[in-house]
């Protein structure tokens, strides 16, 4: 999800335009392997940036686990299930918008933090 920054202060607003490579219904990446090529400044998430990604929301699983606890009953690896993250509103389902359809970033400033 794109966020915006505001220069003053550096605080971060999250906006409801999602990459243009989010599947969102599913919540996945649609060409994940080519993503670094496709995408110039996608992240790749891994135990040695995180403490750098402070716009990942506290339910990010990797987040969870670097600090030791445990994912939420609503996550995969828990459930079983791919669709109790949508279940719980955890997910890009239904309030997001591809960034191909945003326009300005500006207009899409949500409340809320996946």
């Amino acid at each position: 999800m794109h966020k915006l920054e505001e220069e003053d202060s550096g605080l971060l607003y999250p906006t409801n335009v999602a990459c243009r490579l989010l599947d969102r219904r599913n919540g996945r990446c649609t060409d994940y392997a080519n993503r670094k090529k496709l995408v110039a400044d996608c992240v790749k998430l891994d135990r040695r940036n995180l403490d750098k990604l402070d716009w990942l929301p506290d339910s990010c699983a990797y987040r969870l686990r670097a600090a030791g606890k445990p994912l939420h009953d609503w996550h995969y690896l828990i459930s079983g299930s791919r669709e109790t993250v949508h279940e719980a509103g955890q997910s890009t389902r239904g309030w997001t918008v591809s960034e191909d359809d945003a326009g300005e970033l500006e207009w899409h400033v949500v409340d809320r933090q996946l």
